[in-house]
This record gives structure tokens, sequence and C-alpha cells, in this order.
């Protein structure tokens, strides 16, 4: 196998949770080109009909099925629907998830105002939200004892960020249950069954932009402390996350397993001196 075979996704079918988003609506595209068949899962409909005519027409093979990654019953009847179409699946890709407004603990706000009802809307999206899917889709895998999962992170998995409680506890968790898993998997299926994370820096998205930008579009204050706190002076670009993720989904990267990859500029390195 050459250097370049060694990423290259042909025929391999990858399934992606929030798959309409900003980061996992890149991945999709980026794993398209490399050759793999897309399912992208989402909840809107109309972004994910958008996103399948983006990569359709660039040559891509994609399906999206509208599934709610909390509900069993929808992911299992989306697993359905894919082994229809394709017959397998080779990767999963748990990007649904993100920041739960009510669950932020705000600098003028009484620190112990955060309803627990709220806190547990942050787990059950980011936490939960990837492990149902995995449950049900690498149980799939382990038939063939052959597959590859990439979970979501974040920099504050690694260290904690004022005001998104619920979201990094949440985070937290996968890291621990992405380390956990991998040890089982290995163990009972065997060199072919990986899961790891992936730990974006500070990339700008739907959900955080009211957190980063004012309303004029400047960085706000917390925005700017993050580009002092990372050497490389800015935000991420989104595509900038595209080959790290090729990487842990394809051959290149078959004895990883366990791990949770930083793509971060360099924030998470660096202690301000």
């Amino acid at each position: 196998m050459g250097k370049l075979a060694q990423f290259d996704l042909t025929g391999k079918v990858i399934v992606i949770s929030g798959g309409t988003g900003v980061l996992g609506g890149s991945w999709a595209s980026a794993l398209a080109n490399a050759g793999a068949k897309i399912a992208i899962l989402g909840r809107n409909e109309k972004e994910a009909d958008e996103k399948v005519k983006e990569i359709e027409a660039n040559g891509g093979e994609v399906i999206a099925v509208i599934t709610d990654v909390l509900e069993e019953k929808q992911v299992e009847n989306a697993k359905t629907t894919i082994l229809e179409k394709w017959g397998q699946v080779d990767g999963l890709i748990n990007a649904a998830g993100g920041n739960i407004p009510e669950s932020v603990v705000m600098p003028d706000q009484d620190l112990f105002s955060l309803k627990i009802s709220d806190l547990k809307k942050a787990l059950d999206l980011n936490l939960y939200g990837t492990v149902i899917p995995t449950q049900i889709f690498a149980a799939e895998m382990a038939k063939r004892k052959e597959g590859v999962i990439l979970n979501v992170s974040s920099i504050t998995g690694k260290k904690p960020l004022t005001r998104v409680m619920g979201y990094g506890m949440a985070k937290c968790a996968i890291e621990s249950y992405t380390e956990w898993m991998a040890i089982e998997l290995a163990q009972r299926y065997g060199d072919r069954m990986r899961i790891n994370a992936i730990a974006p820096g500070f990339f700008l998205t739907t959900q955080n932009k009211d957190l980063l930008l004012n309303k004029d579009g400047s960085y706000a204050d917390r925005a700017q402390k993050i580009v002092n706190g990372t050497p490389y002076g800015r935000l991420g670009k989104t595509e900038e996350l595209d080959g790290t993720v090729i990487y842990l989904m394809s051959d290149a990267s078959k004895f990883v397993t366990g791990e949770t990859v930083m793509v971060d500029g360099g924030f998470n390195a660096f202690f301000g001196v």
C-alpha cells in the first residue's frame, strides 16, 4: 500500500451524525472527496438536502437520513436504511453535539442558579448523542470485526473553560468513554476495530458565534482572550480539521486507538509565557 493509498477511503461507508453542521458538514464533504460513501444523520431536512446536493454536485455518493440521535429507535431505523442502501457500515463520526445555552454560567449569573434539567440537556446531547449511535452502529461493525469510530471532544475536554459547564463535563466524559471503548473493542474484536476522538480548538460555528463575536462581527472579549492564548494568533478555519479526520478514519491511523487528537493551533500546549 502506497503512502497516499493509506488515506484512500474509496468504497467505505461512513455515517456522520451532525453532518449538517459547520464542522460535520465540512467533514462529510472531505470524506466524500476521499472516496467514501456518506450517510448524513441530522434533524433538519432542509439543511440535509442542501448538503446532499452539494456533495453530489462534486461527484460524491451520499444519502441523508433524518434522525434524532437521542432516540434509539430512530438511530436503529437509520442503520436499517443505510444497510439497505449499501450493505455495510465501515465508519461512524459522532459530530452531533454542541453547547446548550441554558447550561452556560455567565460571569454575572448566580453560580448556584443553574438548573439541573438544563445541565442534563448538555450531557444528553453531547455524551448520550455519542454513546447511542456508537452502541448501534458499532454492533453492526463488530459482526465483521472491522470499523472505525470518531468522537468529537473539545479543548474543554482537556482544560476547563469558564461559562460552558455542561458542555465541558460532557466532553471530559467523551474522552473517558473513547479510551474505555477502545480497550473493549480491541480485546473483544481485534485490531480492526478502532475508536478515537478529535478535539478541535476554537473554530467559529453557528453555535458559538454569539459567545465569540460582537454584533458588528468583531471579536468579543472572550474571543480576543482565546486568540491571545493561541500561538497561531487566530481562530481555526473549518477546513483545517479535515485532514486530521481523514487520517483518523483511514488506514493511515490503523495502529491508533483510544486517542484524542488536538487540533488547536497550539492552545493546549501554551501557558501564556
